[in-house]
């Protein structure tokens, strides 16, 4: 069984107790519910059970797989069906995807607040201090989820956790407040851990460079993910077939892989799985024991797929299955678990950071920072793309992809186009086409629809404004909502 699995079920009294007592416009109320902190939070292992909560809202129930979803109903080579249908159309959100990105905000918020009790009343002796190092990394994580997906928010800390009118903080200040997290935990984590599934200094690194990629400081996002590449300590997995892709890359009995940053862990038991088995599947398929809602699919008629190489093993991942919305539907099987022990029984680990995210990262900020296609970008996308073609990822190929090919708009391209290979159904690619300005254009060239600005920020909760007195639902309120 995957380490964290079960002591993340053995959350204590304290923090079930208050998640289940929170109505919801009183969600982010930071009162402890339950048990005095004078009892609690003297030994490690107690602080270590307090910080398991921080991933429950992440990991449990539908958590972050509807988020994923949510995001790559928006993405060029997808689509979404029923209740997700709508966002694929690039519409201003119906009733049920507001209250389906309002849970969302809520999950985000919840983590924030574990993390902030752990942060609160955690000992400052050393011996505590990675508990609280992975504290902050998570809390960092949380708010890099809602400042791409809201824009400002308000950022609750340890420190104000109490006050329950907390002012919209700009862009700016959120991502000020991610990057002082990440280099406290950066310092404090552990280089590795007996337990998988708990971040390690190298997944605030890999964190760190998204984050400065995002930010389009380049030079820091390439020396970031440089460090974790020259630490030799990730690689891809090899692979020959589609089936090894299913297996060895993301199969639902793996404890861990050589490629793993930071992953949320799943396990087969029940209640234990990890929700997008269930959203991506179809039984036709046979990769699900269970079926599955085939709530988000591809389509063989899609620009996107008419150009990926057939000769690609990702491609293969992705199945016909006609199931009345159109003959070309595409159905993918990348998270495939034929032994789930029921619906809410599969392994899969969702891969939030692998070294192909880190790798990808790097190509892209070097070539900004570098100002063209360095040997040193290109190595790090060809080790990806080899790997797709079944070769080994650090030996030279015939495949490879030459530098001299390239100038930077090109190379920017062609590491745009691995990563749509690359992380289908991951929920990267509506936040990638966002961040490079590319969406409107990317969307429109694929789709042929033309997209709003209103589809790049989700509105913020009605229950939030009601709840938190320092919003004024004229001014906070996001465009459009």
């Amino acid at each position: 069984m995957k380490n964290i699995i079960k002591q993340i079920s053995y959350v204590i009294c304290y923090f079930i107790i208050g998640m289940l007592s929170i109505s919801c416009e009183g969600l982010l109320e930071e009162k402890p519910k339950a048990m005095a902190v004078e009892t609690f939070f003297n030994t490690p292992d107690e602080v270590e059970t307090a910080l398991n909560a921080v991933y429950t809202p992440l990991r449990t129930g539908e958590g972050m797989a509807v988020y994923e979803a949510t995001l790559d109903c928006s993405a060029d080579y997808s689509y979404g069906r029923g209740s997700w249908a709508q966002i694929s159309e690039y519409k201003k959100l119906n009733d049920a995807n507001i209250n389906r990105v309002s849970g969302l905000w809520n999950r985000f918020y919840l983590s924030i607040r574990n993390a902030n009790l752990v942060l609160k009343n955690t000992p400052s002796e050393s011996q505590y201090e990675r508990y609280t190092a992975e504290a902050k990394f998570l809390r960092a994580f949380n708010y890099f989820q809602l400042v791409r997906n809201w824009g400002g928010v308000p950022v609750r800390t340890e420190e104000n956790m109490l006050d329950i009118d907390l002012k919209r903080s700009t862009e700016e200040e959120v991502y000020n407040f991610i990057l002082s997290d990440l280099i406290a935990a950066e310092n404090k984590l552990l280089d590795s851990y007996t337990q998988t599934g708990r971040p390690t200094t190298w997944a605030a690194k890999t964190l760190l460079a998204d984050v400065y990629l995002q930010l389009g400081r380049y030079a820091e996002a390439r020396d970031k993910a440089n460090e974790v590449i020259r630490s030799g300590k990730f690689s891809l997995v090899p692979v020959s077939s589609v089936s090894d892709f299913q297996e060895k890359v993301f199969g639902p009995t793996l404890i861990s892989t050589p490629e793993e940053i930071f992953y949320l862990k799943y396990a087969r038991e029940s209640n234990q799985q990890n929700y997008m088995l269930w959203i991506i599947n179809h039984e036709k398929t046979g990769a699900y024991n269970f079926g599955g809602a085939y709530a988000i699919f591809g389509d063989a008629a899609n620009p996107v797929y008419q150009n990926w190489d057939d000769n690609d093993l990702r491609k293969g991942l992705l199945q016909n299955v006609e199931f009345g919305v159109r003959p070309t539907t595409l159905v993918s099987t990348k998270f495939a678990d034929r032994e789930a022990i029921d619906k809410n029984g599969g392994g899969n680990d969702d891969p939030v950071y692998g070294y192909s995210d880190l790798l990808l990262i790097f190509a892209e900020a070097a070539v900004f920072a570098s100002n063209g296609p360095a040997a040193e970008a290109m190595e790090a996308v060809n080790q990806v793309h080899r790997r797709a073609y079944g070769k080994d990822p650090q030996s030279p190929s015939e495949i490879d992809y030459k530098p001299e090919d390239y100038n930077t708009q090109s190379f920017l391209d062609l590491v745009m186009k691995e990563r749509s290979y690359e992380f289908p159904f991951e929920g990267k690619r509506w936040l990638e086409l966002k961040r490079t300005g590319k969406a409107k254009e990317i969307i429109k060239a694929v789709k042929g629809i033309d997209v709003d600005d209103i589809h790049f920020l989700w509105p913020i909760p009605i229950s939030e404004m009601n709840y938190n007195q320092a919003l004024d639902p004229k001014t906070d309120q996001n465009p459009g909502y």
